[in-house]
């Protein structure tokens, strides 16, 4: 995928769609059907909304279906995804990436070939991670030779020390720095974050990943995915090539309410200052 064009800027601002629980998640009411039509409507407002608050693309994530499946999510979350993204493909224009969580790369490909959607997120592209799921290893070498067989043009956006997990090191080493996921991961855009959701990063790592991108002569994309607020959109966006935004958003600023189109009206206006 080529990032400026996608988004029709070189530090674009991602909101989040962040679903309710699906049929078959434990906090999804026991009426399946219920279930799905509220993820869909909240789906569609969302993005709706996130359209209207000037964002340049969106990404939609099963955030409700905690506790999450490692690396294979079920057929219906597949399915209930792959619903919700093309209700989300219905109310805007925007860009849109998939997310199946925990850490279903052949899902979120399969969602963005079946959708058309634009880039795909991968918490755990390339090393391996302790987790609140267990120990996840990425699987860059399918992933990317999937998107080849699928002929899809979706971008890989792969977290580097993704939140809510620690690194398997030995020595001091892990094998998931930037250039191993940039360069032999091959991500077309890696995203660095904070420790969970909604927490923010610190200003020094920030700056310690784009050295390392840049000391390895790479050009890959930077975006910051956690704790990015309307106050700090300019700072980030001074050292990072964009951001994916989420809790902000959100009416009072709470991960699961709904997208409230003045708060992300204010966060975008705050980067048009420095873009």
């Amino acid at each position: 995928m080529e990032f400026e064009a996608t988004f029709g800027t070189d530090a674009p601002v991602i909101g989040m769609v962040h679903l309710p629980p699906l049929p078959g998640a434990p906090k999804a009411p026991d009426d399946g059907a219920a279930a799905m039509r509220n993820a869909l409507d909240r789906a569609a407002a969302d993005a709706r909304a996130l359209d209207r608050g000037g964002v340049d693309g969106i990404m939609v994530e099963n955030f409700g279906d905690a506790p999450f499946y490692p690396d294979d999510a079920p057929k219906h979350v597949v399915a209930s995804v792959t619903r919700a993204a093309t209700e989300i493909g219905s109310a805007t224009d925007l860009p849109l990436g998939i997310n199946v969580l925990r850490n279903d790369a052949e899902a979120a490909l399969s969602v963005a070939a079946a959708v058309g959607a634009d880039y795909v997120r991968v918490n755990v592209h390339t090393g391996a991670r302790v987790t609140d799921q267990g120990v996840v290893q990425g699987k860059a070498h399918e992933t990317l030779r999937l998107r080849d067989r699928l002929g899809v043009d979706a971008g890989v956006f792969a977290d580097t020390d993704v939140k809510h997990s620690a690194p398997l090191s030995a020595e001091g080493y892990t094998a998931e720095s930037f250039a191993d996921t940039a360069e032999r991961g091959l991500a077309d855009a890696v995203i660095a974050s904070g420790r969970g959701t909604g927490e923010a990063m610190d200003s020094e790592a920030l700056d310690e990943v784009v050295a390392d991108r840049d000391a390895h002569g790479l050009d890959t994309p930077v975006l910051v995915g956690s704790g990015v607020r309307a106050d700090t959109v300019g700072d980030v966006l001074s050292v990072a090539d964009g951001a994916i935004v989420g809790t902000a958003l959100k009416e009072g600023g709470e991960t699961t309410a709904p997208v409230d189109p003045e708060r992300v009206a204010e966060l975008v206006a705050r980067a048009d200052e420095v873009r």
